[in-house]
Parts: C-alpha cells; structure tokens; sequence
C-alpha cells in the first residue's frame, strides 16, 4: 500500500480474530515504530507482546487490580475485565522509557513513544492487518502497571490490540479540516 494512502485512509478496527501478526508482520511493525521522530535518538520505548495465554494472564491481572480498588465488584465486571485482552490474537503494550538525566523533556520522551505507537498503528494497517489503540482505567493502574514489570520512570502508553479485521478494512470518513491550520501573524 502507498504511504499516503494508508496515511490518509487508515481507520481503527476493534473487531478482531485470528491470525495474529507474522513474526516477520511485527518485526516490520518494530521497524516501523524506530522511525519515529526522536530528538536526541534515545529511543525511549519498548515493547511487550502478549498472546495465547497470555492475553488470558492479563485479564486475571486486570480483575485483580480492580478487585483491589473495589473489593465488591460485581462479577459482570469482573468477567468484562478478563475478557478485555481476549478482543485480539495480540497486544502489543507500548512503554515510555523516561530518561531523566537527559537533556530532552519527558513531554517529548512521551511524545516519541506516541510517535512510535502511531507508526505501529500506520504500518499495520497498510499491512492488511487491524489495529485500535487502547487505553482506559488499566493502562493507568499501578497494580497493572507493576505487573507487566513496568518500572518507575516508565509509563504505560496504550495496548494496540492485533488482529485480522472480522471484516474488510474499514477507510477513514474525510477528516473536518476548517480552521485547524491558520496562517501567523
């Protein structure tokens, strides 16, 4: 697929099966993810990926994490939170890596990591391959965020769920683009 195309047609997909990602379909997406723009080349992010059983791990992670805050929570609940990483054959968790004795603001070490995320998101979807970005309360909650063994000057960015879409690849409605360029002064 043309790059412009798939820059300007790509579309989040949430209905997702199986198959995941190739092995050589992720390493194009990592590949991917090292061309985002970086002030001072620190690569500051990293990756895990979580499928099989481990999507079914994560979901015991996530209702644990919430039982810990809501001890009373309702089952219904609690199988929403399990079945929460079973919406794709993988995840991929994307991770700021913060470095604090450089030179370069957090914000922009935030940023790259984004940056990194939505060339992920880019590149999978002029692959063939579905992809929507998700955060919510468990990107967020230190008891998930320790368990995926996240350190302290880490955050958790988003989980790109991955798949095969359940569908045909769905194209972008045309963005609204009046008033969000102006000319200065």
């Amino acid at each position: 697929m043309d790059a412009i195309a798939a820059l300007t047609q790509r579309a989040s997909v949430a209905k997702l099966t199986d198959p995941a990602p190739t092995a050589q379909q992720l390493e194009t997406l990592l590949k991917c993810a090292a061309r985002a723009a970086d002030h001072g080349l620190l690569r500051p992010w990293r990756f895990l990926t979580i499928e099989g059983a481990g999507r079914e791990a994560l979901g015991e992670l996530f209702c644990r994490a919430a039982l810990r805050e809501t001890p009373d929570l309702s089952e219904t609940l609690q199988a929403k939170l399990r079945n929460m990483p079973l919406r794709a054959p993988q995840l991929l968790v994307v991770i700021a890596c913060l470095q604090e004795q450089s030179k370069v603001p957090e914000v922009e070490q935030l940023l790259c990591a984004g940056a990194a995320a939505q060339n992920i998101i880019n590149a999978a979807y002029a692959q063939g391959l579905g992809v929507i970005w998700r955060t919510g309360d468990m990107a967020y909650n230190p008891h998930v965020l320790a368990g995926l063994g996240l350190a302290a000057n880490e955050r958790l960015i988003g989980y790109l769920y991955l798949g095969t879409p359940v569908n045909s690849l769905p194209t972008a409605k045309e963005p609204d683009l009046v008033g969000r360029c102006q000319t200065w002064p």
